[in-house]
């Protein structure tokens, strides 16, 4: 890990199992992820691309996206009541 007095939201990458995901972005955005991996890279200490740094982005984003937690949590299916069994 460098010594950089620097700080990223985004801390060192896990190793997940992935699934591959085709998105097309803006020029602009591309050139900004690009700087944020190199300035990831300097931080950690360990190179890394803009493409290996999005799905931690999204889910560090969606993470701490309350609305959206809130909404999921409404969404998400209750536990069936236990049936019982009349002999």
């Amino acid at each position: 890990m460098s010594s950089s007095p620097h700080r990223l939201r985004l801390g060192p990458l896990p190793r997940n199992e992935s699934i591959k995901l085709t998105v097309s972005l803006p020029s602009e955005l591309k050139t900004c992820l690009d700087d944020y991996a190199a300035a990831h890279s300097r931080v950690h200490g360990e190179a890394v691309d803009a493409a290996t740094l999005i799905p931690h982005m999204l889910q560090s984003f969606m993470a701490r996206d309350r609305g959206f937690k809130a909404l999921r949590s409404r969404k998400a299916p209750k536990p069936a009541a236990p049936v019982a069994v009349v002999p």
